[in-house]
């Protein structure tokens, strides 16, 4: 498998852990101190590190720090939205959509030299 795809699929599944690790605590221990919340987050965040490490190192054979940098953007942005709408009941709103097309931008001009 090309490593970029490999490096895409282990950032997906960093990301779900750090979405959950940054922001589920804001619902489920929002009654509990929060240095409880801190190492709870810090916990799941290992995990997070344990597929993010390798994703890029992977990544890194074959693009660029500013590439993998603005890849991992855009799945953070991609499993965020999802996250923050059915998980936290956050509002869908216009907004993700500009995000994500200021994104696409960034996308474009940082392997805009792959596609030439």
């Amino acid at each position: 498998m090309h490593p970029v795809l490999i490096s895409i699929g282990l950032l997906l599944v960093s990301n779900l852990f750090m979405t959950f690790a940054w922001y589920a605590h804001l619902k489920e221990l929002s009654h509990k101190p929060w240095v409880v919340a801190a190492l709870v987050s810090w916990g799941i965040a290992l995990f997070e590190y344990l597929f993010q490490v390798p994703a890029n190192r992977i990544g890194y054979t074959v693009l660029s720090v500013g590439q993998l940098k603005i890849l991992q953007e855009v799945i953070t942005l991609s499993v965020f939205v999802p996250f923050s709408v059915m998980y936290l009941k956050e509002p869908l709103k216009l907004d993700y959509l500009w995000a994500g097309l200021c994104l696409v931008a960034a996308v474009y001009f940082m392997f805009r030299d792959r596609l030439a």
